[in-house]
């Protein structure tokens, strides 16, 4: 259910960033923005939030985010789009104010959602796998070390 709420949350998030851009600025029709919006919801969920955000932390999954917003926007908009527009400016545009809304959206993933620490990558787990080990080294000492050494 948690996995639920959070695409509702970042499908609206993405509608509202695409429809206040393109919509507004650019004249893009909704049917458009909504499709767009379906697809890089879907898109960028599975691969930023649930792929990369438990390996990379928030900065991995928000950059990750940031290019696919821009990419999907670049080679989907001229293809959804009627109107002749600057799709890079709209689509760098789109995706950096996308990209500071999934840097809060990622915090709330990690708290809520992906809550067991079994999906993050702990420090102590890059040091084993960097092979950043460490060894103790010590004397064993018995009762009958200790009466030997007495005697």
């Amino acid at each position: 259910m948690d996995h639920v709420k959070a695409l509702i949350i970042k499908f609206i998030m993405c509608t509202a960033v695409l429809w206040l851009i393109l919509g507004a600025f650019y004249g893009v029709e909704f049917g458009n923005i909504l499709m767009l919006s379906v697809l890089l919801t879907a898109i960028s969920y599975i691969v930023g939030d649930l792929f990369l955000l438990p390996r990379f932390e928030n900065w991995g999954a928000t950059l990750a985010d940031l290019g696919i917003t821009f990419v999907g926007i670049w080679f989907l908009g001229p293809l959804l789009f009627e109107e002749n527009l600057q799709v890079g400016t709209a689509a760098i545009i789109t995706a950096i104010i996308i990209a500071v809304g999934e840097y809060f959206f990622h915090k709330y993933m990690a708290r809520e959602v992906l809550d067991d620490r079994d999906h993050f990558v702990t420090d102590e787990d890059r040091d084993v796998q960097q092979g950043k080990l460490q060894t103790e080294f010590s004397e064993e000492i018995t009762d009958t070390d200790r009466k030997n050494k007495d005697e």
